[in-house]
């Protein structure tokens, strides 16, 4: 028995299952390895050898030659005449990272930032791809995606090009082997193997819908291909998380469901345009939900909706919880974002959105995503700051449910905040710093709006809308708050004993 798990331990521990058999008679001096052989299980291979040494000539070395523009470390010292005269000097840099080839004609893909300036004021001067057999081809750039960390390349040479094709990423399952070929710290062709971890796993981007592995990914690795068991590439390596830098079994793959139509787009030397509804939303979480009565991470919160596009023509407000766009749920994992950014510019859509309760479908025009410069506008600058408070409104703060001080808007506080004379609401005079408005970064000088979507013009109607939040056994209320310079946002606010 403990030959028998000995054996299967250390078959187990390399990362393949299989059956040993052997047939030496009990007792016979023989080595413990003499006839042994490894038998894969349900038609797995028992070596990956025939289908790595296939795939490895498509997988390809990418460097990059760079100018860095760096400060003089002699500038404003009496040395600086000596050394340009202070003024700022020129340094050569270098990347390195991997990439495949899709076409026999020379078509390559890769990560973005494997082909991007590594440094603030950086260029790149050059491309060089690098082939398994040593050849070296300056590569031109067809088109870059920022957003998705996607890149197509091409190069011109002797053909065919050795080429892999690309699989079906949707059917890839959590447990399924992968191989993962690349360039790791520079070391060419180094192959990998390991599970799928995850699917759809997001890390915070709006386009992030990776599938997660534990084969080792390490820094060089970014930009080369993910291989299923029937050699086709589901994913393109592009990330790892890990402390060190290093691999530490987790490492994320750009699906190719969602690759694929970028790497068209750009292979023709278009734009990739996403679709765009114009809304500002925030994630519907434990407060959010609470203040509205409904599930959390089932929707998302529209915070405002911008002039002129899609959502305000089809009739969404802020305040409005979108629960599915075109049938598909909007949740952590399908965000709206993601969805709306994959639906054809022009089309009409179903919204089902949550209105005060109530649920209502309204159709929208799907338009076409502005760029990050200019969504970054709509969504005003957050640094602004005010006064501070006095010690009075401060105390009246701390003894308030809501932990805030509020006053009604005159003319002339309307003036010093820079706010519109027609603005309705209460002025926040003093923010309790222990309190969930104070953590939330809820300041003096914003505007409360509304609560629970009903006016507050006055500090008697806020204080009977905590009344009824109180009464009906809720422990938080929403707030509509207006900031200067922004457009106004919801906040759920947690009351005082229900922290």
């Amino acid at each position: 028995m403990r030959y028998a798990y000995a054996i299967t331990a250390a078959l187990l521990a390399s990362g393949t299952v299989a059956a040993v058999t052997t047939h030496q008679p009990v007792g016979a001096q023989t080595a413990q390895n003499e006839g042994m052989q490894a038998v894969a299980p349900m038609g797995r291979p028992v070596s990956l050898a025939d289908m790595v040494e296939r795939l490895q000539p498509a997988v390809v070395n990418i460097s990059t030659k760079q100018r860095v523009q760096v400060q003089n470390p002699f500038a404003g010292t009496p040395f600086s005449d000596f050394f340009g005269g202070g003024r700022p000097q020129t340094r050569q840099a270098q990347s390195l990272g991997s990439g495949f080839l899709i076409s026999s004609d020379g078509y390559i893909v890769t990560n973005n930032h494997v082909v991007s300036p590594g440094a603030r004021g950086a260029s790149v001067d050059s491309i060089t791809v690098t082939l398994t057999n040593r050849e070296e081809y300056e590569a031109k750039l067809i088109g870059r995606d920022p957003a998705t960390d996607l890149a197509v390349l091409k190069i011109t040479g002797k053909k065919p090009f050795p080429f892999v094709k690309f699989g079906d990423s949707t059917k890839a399952r959590v447990g399924d082997w992968v191989v993962a070929i690349g360039n790791p710290y520079a070391l060419s062709g180094t192959v990998t193997a390991g599970i799928i971890s995850a699917v759809h796993r997001n890390t915070g981007g709006t386009y992030d819908r990776f599938i997660q592995t534990d084969a080792s990914i390490n820094q060089g690795n970014s930009g080369g291909p993910m291989f299923d068991m029937n050699g086709n590439v589901i994913g393109i390596n592009s990330q790892i998380l890990s402390p060190s830098g290093g691999n530490v079994g987790i490492g994320f793959a750009i699906p190719s469901e969602q690759a694929v139509p970028v790497i068209e787009t750009l292979r023709k030397g278009e734009k990739v345009q996403r679709g765009y509804l114009g809304v500002q939303i925030s994630p519907l979480g434990d407060d959010m939900a609470d203040s509205l009565g409904l599930a959390k991470n089932r929707g998302e919160f529209v915070q405002s909706v911008e002039p002129g596009q899609g959502a305000e023509k089809a009739g969404i407000k802020a305040g409005d919880v979108i629960v599915r766009v075109s049938g598909r749920e909007v949740t952590p994992d399908e965000t709206l974002s993601f969805l709306v950014s994959n639906l054809p510019i022009g089309s009409k859509v179903p919204i089902d959105i949550i209105r005060n309760g109530k649920a209502m479908t309204l159709t929208a025009v799907v338009g076409e995503r502005p760029s990050e410069d200019k969504l970054q506008q709509f969504g005003g600058d957050p640094d602004e700051d005010f006064s501070q408070p006095d010690e009075q409104q401060s105390a009246q703060a701390a003894e308030q449910a809501l932990g805030l001080s509020v006053q009604e808007l005159t003319p002339a506080i309307l003036r010093q905040l820079g706010l519109d004379a027609s603005t309705r609401g209460v002025v926040i005079a003093a923010v309790d710093q222990e309190s969930d408005a104070g953590a939330k970064g809820l300041r003096r000088g914003d505007v409360i709006l509304s609560a629970n979507n009903k006016p507050t013009a006055t500090e008697a109607q806020l204080s009977a809308i905590v009344g009824e939040v109180r009464r009906s056994g809720r422990g938080a209320i929403l707030l509509q708050v207006l900031r200067r310079g922004q457009s106004p946002a919801f906040i759920a606010i947690r009351l005082r004993g229900d922290e």
